[in-house]
């Protein structure tokens, strides 16, 4: 099975910060993704609550603004408590894995204040691909496949 979500749209409100008891940083926050279809009567946009963690949060806080756009990758997670008169709450919202900055600090500034805008993603920190030796086939090249690796 798998739970998997990717959007691009813009922060609705200023990130806020906030710390766990054990110290951990956590960042809740709305984005706005433009629907392609607009119906007559709908909404032109969905507003999608999503929650960072640790690093992503940090960065988040630090760096992003309302009208930030971003790229949001994360997985879809309901929770649900009681309030105060005992009703049973549900939430849905998406926990980012990563969050990609996706526009320069002279794009980013015209929307609201803000400072620089790096890309940041929490499974690869500082991931750059080795490009320099990798070799493609050129038209002459013949690939050869032994039948037993096929995977059909």
């Amino acid at each position: 099975m798998i739970n998997r979500v990717v959007l691009v749209g813009r922060l609705t409100k200023d990130p806020v910060l906030r710390k766990t008891g054990a110290g951990k940083s956590v960042v809740s926050f709305t984005t706005a993704c433009d629907r392609k279809v607009k119906a007559k009567g709908q909404p032109t946009a969905d507003f999608i609550n999503c929650i960072a963690w640790n690093k992503v949060a940090d960065l988040m806080a630090q760096y992003l603004h309302k009208g930030s756009l971003v790229g949001v990758e994360g997985r879809i997670q309901t929770r649900s408590y009681d309030d105060q008169t005992g009703k049973r709450i549900y939430i849905t919202e998406v926990v980012a894995d990563s969050v990609q900055f996706l526009e320069s600090k002279s794009a980013s500034t015209n929307n609201a204040q803000g400072g620089y805008t790096p890309d940041y993603n929490a499974n690869n920190q500082d991931y750059e691909p080795d490009t320099s030796r990798a070799s493609y086939p050129n038209d002459n090249d013949t690939l050869k496949i032994a039948e037993e690796d096929l995977p059909f």
